[in-house]
Order: structure tokens, then sequence, then C-alpha cells
């Protein structure tokens, strides 16, 4: 049996080896390229680096996530191999992969936004990190997502539990911290520009997960024994929703690997993303009045960018936060906050 042939059985299913080998293909190479672009003495070639790079990362971020539902390898192991290697991709690795598994199956699991860390409590304490979080936040700059982002680079010496991890946390940070202020030293446009690059990473995953579900945070994440708010599958599509960028074009919803398609996920969260779209169809058909367009996707983000950091002010201060098809309604109507720094990236 040829290298090749061994390669194809691999795949959960032939065709993965196509879409999944060709997403993993496009975010490494789109990576290494990115990278290499950021060093050109070329403005106009820097830009087009740093936009490849930031999509290169946001596509390995969504094959991890295919990693932890086993819907690239038919070996369980494998996907764990690979999702390990797109996690430093997407500077995440500060985590490891089998948390960011554990919490995300915890999400399915529970039907609930399971967590250790809750920032709005955070954030009460913090008055004057609120502030700046939110005077950056209108600018556009995820501050919210690198609090985040900070707490996760340190969570061995913050969460008592994961204690254990502290020689590999530490090793992860004198390499990519060591990389990056060599860089940053040497090509600070360069440093810069990655930065912006993963920024835009960051704004396009929350973006995509703001308006996906209706619930807060649950801090039960190492919770003994923690009681289920899961009720049934029909509970749970209750409480999910749909936000493609396009319902008329499929190839448009690949930019984010159909993870807009979110009923679809939930309902067979093994069916791999590029089945996803004729899931979608099966299930709620073409009927923009069943998901949040993007359209109305964008407006919310804009208008609540500032006020969605703590879930207060604005024209909603004083409504209560719908849920299920009010919530939807609410959606399609550009009247709710939606979520902040949410992304399965995030293992705590």
């Amino acid at each position: 049996m040829s290298w090749m042939t061994r390669l194809l059985k691999a795949f959960w299913e032939p065709k993965g080896a196509l879409y999944h080998g060709g997403a993993v293909v496009y975010a490494v190479a789109g990576y290494g390229t990115g990278l290499y672009g950021l060093f050109l003495d070329n403005w106009a070639l820097n830009l087009l680096a740093m936009l490849l790079l930031a999509h290169a990362m946001t596509i390995a971020a969504y094959m991890i996530h295919e990693c932890g539902h086993n819907t690239v390898f038919r070996s369980n192991r494998a996907n764990a191999r690979l999702g390990r290697c797109l996690n430093w991709i997407c500077g995440s690795a500060y985590g490891t992969y089998e948390d960011i598994r554990y919490k995300h199956f915890r999400h399915h699991v529970d039907n609930d936004d399971v967590v250790w860390f809750e920032y709005e409590p955070f954030f009460q304490r913090h008055p004057v990190i609120l502030n700046v979080t939110k005077f950056l936040e209108w600018f556009y700059i995820p501050a919210h997502d690198l609090l985040m982002h900070f707490v996760m680079a340190f969570t061995s010496f913050i969460i008592p539990q994961r204690k254990d991890q502290r020689l590999r946390q530490v090793t992860v940070l004198i390499i990519r911290g060591g990389v990056f202020f060599m860089v940053l030293y040497f090509y600070p446009r360069a440093a810069i520009l990655y930065t912006v690059a993963y920024m835009i990473m960051m704004n396009v995953l929350r973006f995509m997960d703001s308006l996906q579900h209706d619930y807060g945070a649950n801090p039960t994440l190492f919770v003994e024994n923690p009681e289920s708010r899961f009720g049934g599958k029909e509970t749970e599509q209750a409480h999910t929703f749909s936000v493609p960028l396009s319902l008329k074009y499929d190839w448009i919803n690949w930019i984010t690997l159909n993870f807009s398609f979110h009923n679809a996920h939930h309902a067979k969260p093994t069916t791999p993303w590029y089945r996803l779209p004729a899931l979608h169809r099966e299930m709620l058909g073409c009927d923009p009045q069943n998901v949040i367009t993007f359209p109305t996707q964008l407006k919310i983000f804009h208008k609540y960018r500032v006020c969605r950091v703590s879930h207060s002010g604005g024209d909603l201060g004083n409504h209560p936060e719908p849920m299920v098809m009010e919530y939807l309604k609410a959606c399609q109507a550009g009247r709710v906050y939606g979520g902040n720094a949410v992304s399965f990236l995030m293992s705590f």
C-alpha cells in the first residue's frame, strides 16, 4: 500500500482528504507565506501578507474545532496531533488542545457556556480596566479578547487546577515571547503587522460566536458532578442560532469554514464543515427568517461594541435579556448586545 493510499484511508471519509486537507494546506502555507511577507520591504505586500496571515490563522482555528469533534481523521489520536500543531499557529498553545477540547465538549454536552473565569464580576472589581477596555473597543481593538488571552497565557499560575502545566506554559512563553520580542527589536514593522493580523483573527472568531447562543456564562468548569442544563436536542436547538455570511452563495461561508451554520453543527456535531450547508438547508431551508442575516450581525457588532463589554448601557440598558424565539426576533431587529470575548480557543 502506497503512502498516498494510507494517507487517504486515514481521513474520516475520502471527501475529507480534499476539503480538510485543502484547509490545512491553506492554513499552513498561508501562515508561512504571510509571515514571510511581513518582512518584505514593500508596504503593499506587507498589508496583503498581513491579511493572508490573519485568514490563515482563522482557518487554523476552525480546523482545531474540527479536530476537537474528530471529523478530520478516523483516529482520535491523529486528530489530537493535528489540533496541537494548529494550536501553535493560532497563538493559543499557552493552553493545551486537550483543555480546549474538554471545555468545548462541555459546551455541547451541558448545552451551556461552561467557564472558570467570569469577566463581568472581574470588571466590576476593576473599573479602571473596564474603562480602558471600553475605550479601546470603541476603536475595534479587541481589548476584551486580549485580556482573556493574557489570562490564558498564565492560566497555570492563576487557575489552581492547572498548576501542573506550569513548566509547559513557561516553555511556551519563552519560545513564543522570545521570538516575538526578537522580531520586535530587529523588524518592528513585521512584529506590529503580526499583532494586527492576530487581532483581526480575534475579531473574526468573536464576531462569529457572538450571537450563536442566548445563554450566559456558567462557572462550573471545575465543579465535580455539576448539574447539566441540557434539556434534549429540542431545547439545544431552541437556544442555538445560525449566522450565515450568505444564504445564496455557499462559498462565502467557507471564509470561516461554515462555522456560521450553528444549528446544523449542534444537531450533528460530527458533521464535517463542508457538509453543514446541506444539513442546514435540510433543517431550516433558505428562509432568512430562520437565521440572523449578515447585515444585521454587522449592525449589532458595530452598534454595541462598547456596551457589549459589560452587557450594560446604551438603548438596551433597561431591557431584560431575551431568550429562545424572543432572542432570535431581537437579533433580527438588531437589539441585543451579543456575546463578547467568546471563542472555543479560550480553555477556561
